[in-house]
């Protein structure tokens, strides 16, 4: 009995042992199994995620580069940019220097005078007009001298003068209360007011033969004007009651325009008239060549008839008696006559 059991304890015994050498034996194989397609999930994983990685790699690349030139980009442009603000800043200093200069130097009477008729001397030669010709400038006359007579058409005259009354309105723009802004508006339009009394005070309608019944008052600023219009609306009634007809460069441009026209309209049936003149002393003088020419035809007519005439006379009377000293031989050489002229002169009649 004791053999039996030790006999099974031993079988046991190595049958624990083959348990335990094939769970060994499987754990290692699946082990390496494991291992093995571990491994061979890993490559065929690099190697998919190759193939898709790659593309994005390169994409991205790509990417950065056009980025990293954006960028550049961008900084070039806001440097350009910064610049052109740089140069807006100076232009936009030096702008407003030149506007604080010009606004003090238009505060002296005299530059303000000047300013106006340079002014009016640059819209009358965009019109068209030729200096001494057309116009004349500072042409004296007993109540004053106007800046500028335009001549019209048939020996007329318009006189232009120019005015610059600015000091209430540059105060105006200056001035940053309203009441008081208001107030240098009022005095401004006041003081257009003045200009066109003193215009129609002088009466330069009565110094020239064929002048128009106005005075055109030229005022080189069309902001001014305006300002002066909305501060006293009856200013422009009031001008024309006064016989002044107050101009902007705009106005005065279109007005010369037409003075311009008149004086191209009147040169044109100046030239007709003359045209008229030359063809009917032509026509006169075609009308007495004719005449002669008639006569002429008339006296060759008459000079060829008579030649004829005396070759006739000559072939009966005079031909048939030198014919006999032939026949006699006293003769030498043979007569030879000349022809009678069969066609008669003739010229072709003027056509009405």
């Amino acid at each position: 009995m004791n053999k039996d059991r030790q006999a099974d304890a031993e079988k046991l015994s190595w049958l624990s042992d083959a348990q335990t050498q094939m769970r060994e034996a499987f754990e290692a194989l699946a082990g390496r199994t494991l291992q093995t397609n571990a491994e061979e999930f890993l490559k065929r994983s690099d190697e998919r995620l190759s193939h898709l990685v790659t593309p994005l790699k390169e994409n991205l690349t790509i990417l950065d580069k056009q980025v990293r030139d954006l960028e550049a980009k961008r900084e070039g442009a806001y440097k350009g940019l910064e610049e052109q603000l740089r140069h807006l800043s100076t232009t936009h200093a030096d702008l407003q220097k030149t506007t604080v200069s010009l606004t003090q130097a238009l505060r002296s009477p005299t530059v303000r005078g000047r300013w106006g008729e340079l002014q009016l001397r640059r819209v009358v030669e965009m019109a068209g007009m030729v200096k001494n010709v057309q116009y004349v400038e500072q042409l004296s006359t007993d109540n004053g001298r106007p800046d500028m007579i335009t001549y019209l058409p048939n020996g007329g005259m318009l006189p232009l003068d120019a005015k610059v009354p600015l000091e209430s309105y540059l105060d105006a723009m200056e001035s940053e209360n309203d009441q008081e802004r208001k107030i240098k508006l009022t005095s401004h339009a006041k003081a257009m007011k003045d200009r066109v009394r003193e215009l129609s005070k002088r009466q330069y309608w009565d110094q020239f033969e064929q002048m128009p019944d106005f005075v055109v008052m030229f005022v080189p600023n069309e902001a001014c004007l305006g300002a002066a219009f909305d501060s006293d609306p009856g200013l422009l009634d009031f001008a024309i009651d006064q016989r002044v007809l107050i101009t902007t460069p705009v106005t005065l441009l279109a007005l010369l325009k037409a003075v311009s026209y008149g004086w191209q309209q009147h040169q044109l049936t100046e030239n007709s008239r003359k045209i008229a003149e030359q063809g009917k002393e032509l026509y006169q003088r075609l009308s007495t060549l004719f005449d002669h020419l008639t006569d002429l035809q008339k006296n060759l007519n008459r000079t060829v008839d008579r030649f004829n005439k005396t070759i006739g006379s000559i072939e009966n009377r005079l031909l048939p008696s030198a014919r006999k000293f032939e026949e006699m031989g006293i003769a030498t050489t043979e007569l030879s006559m000349p022809d009678r002229i069969d066609t008669s002169v003739r010229l072709p009649a003027p056509k009405d």
